[in-house]
């Protein structure tokens, strides 16, 4: 993917999409519609915007860590929606565009004349994708959920950590990242049945049910009578040699898994009569034996750094890796490489370094085509293109409807 690719030819380009959007699940989903190079429009309070603006620290010249992670590719809209004025603003933009995305409490909407099908009546197309805690409806559905209090709720904390300690938290707020990932991946889907039926529709996920979608085997396994799994720890919860194990200077990770793998570490450790062990010649021994297996593996491991065996392993086909903190990870060749971190100009902080995209399209790549905005940078560009004359939205500042401009433009 070359650096700065045209939007124009990303392949969303000429979906608009409105991103009501707070904190992180409803954001992040709106991102990866801008990544693919939808116009993404992110309407916020006039007094302070989405709240993950003030979310930290750190702060980067005033602007949030946080914030910045799940709002590029995106033009900045200070809009009251909570006044009639700032509504009906909202329902005329709404009628140039093809998806909302809000992340409100169920009903937020409706009490606000914005809902979905106050939208679909003005304009059939429109796709209304919704994200809650614990979803539309249900005893739980007007339950406030938060990203730790649903990795607790779904049974992710109990098969994370080790047994005997206590419940761990997953260390990146992975409910809601998900669930942004699932809530982009419903809006595509509408947006490809819209072709076929002219019609938009709603999208609904929620960060419960998200989780409980991503708990995958252990899910299944419960569900036909295996038991509640316990806490898996650091090694894998179906196979092994699959986990981290320390060497002479740290810890490295392994997947010595499958009856070709297994022999071939063995004979590298230099043990090749252990794949004969009545405890550890099938899948399900070394599994059940685990602990005892690495503890065995280790004595041998232990006379050896761990990047010499990162060498041999994986010259061997053993998957074998370390494990990086942070800032090794994303300063490392390979990552860098993918361009999984890029830099662009910043209005107010010289250049930003931001993540890359996952995901590379060959023929229609998206990007990150804009930085995060500031609170209502385009706040005048998006009113003129509904045709809003520049006396109008000078009273509209003035009343507060929309925000005062940036800083930097004021300057």
């Amino acid at each position: 993917m070359a650096e700065n690719q045209d939007e124009r030819h990303a392949p969303l380009a000429g979906v608009r999409v409105l991103d009501l959007g707070r904190h992180l699940a409803g954001p992040t989903c709106a991102m990866l519609l801008g990544d693919m190079g939808a116009d993404v429009i992110k309407v916020e309070n006039p007094e302070g915007g989405d709240h993950g603006r003030e979310s930290g620290p750190p702060f980067f010249n005033g602007e949030s860590a946080f914030f910045l992670s799940a709002n590029r590719n995106k033009r900045s809209l200070t809009l009251d929606i909570k006044r009639p004025e700032g509504q009906e603003i909202f329902r005329t933009l709404a009628d140039t565009a093809d998806v909302v995305v809000e992340n409100y409490r169920p009903g937020v909407m409706e009490a606000l004349n914005i809902g979905y099908d106050t939208m679909s009546a003005r304009n059939p197309g429109i796709i209304y994708c919704s994200i809650s805690g614990f979803g539309v409806d249900g005893p739980f559905a007007d339950r406030p959920g938060l990203d730790q209090i649903v990795q607790g709720f779904s049974g992710l904390m109990s098969v994370t950590g080790f047994e005997g300690n206590d419940p761990v938290r997953v260390g990146i707020p992975i409910a809601d990242l998900l669930t942004g990932i699932y809530g982009s991946y419903g809006v595509l889907a509408a947006l490809y049945a819209r072709q076929e039926t002219g019609h938009g529709q709603v999208v609904n996920t929620s960060l419960l049910e998200s989780m409980v979608g991503t708990l995958a085997f252990q899910a299944t396994r419960y569900l036909n009578g295996a038991g509640v799994p316990p806490p898996a720890g650091n090694h894998h919860p179906i196979n092994a040699p699959y986990g981290v194990f320390r060497t002479k200077d740290g810890y490295i990770t392994i997947g010595a898994t499958g009856d070709k793998r297994w022999p071939k570490l063995c004979e590298l450790l230099g043990m090749p009569d252990l794949p004969n062990d009545p405890r550890f010649n099938t899948n399900g021994g070394r599994h059940a034996n685990r602990f005892e297996l690495a503890e065995t593996l280790e004595k041998k491991l232990r006379e050896k750094n761990s990047d010499e065996w990162e060498v041999l392993l994986n010259k061997n086909s053993i998957p074998c890796g370390p494990i990086y903190n942070v800032g090794q990870a994303l300063d490392h060749p390979q990552v860098l490489h993918r361009q999984m971190v890029v830099e662009r100009p910043h209005p107010t902080m010289g250049n930003v370094r931001l993540l890359g995209l996952p995901v590379k399209l060959r023929d229609t790549p998206g990007d990150v085509f804009r930085v995060p905005p500031l609170l209502g940078e385009q706040n005048d560009e998006i009113l003129s293109e509904l045709g809003i004359d520049a006396g109008e939205i000078e009273r509209l500042r003035e009343s507060g409807i929309v925000g005062a401009r940036p800083e930097t433009e004021q300057a």
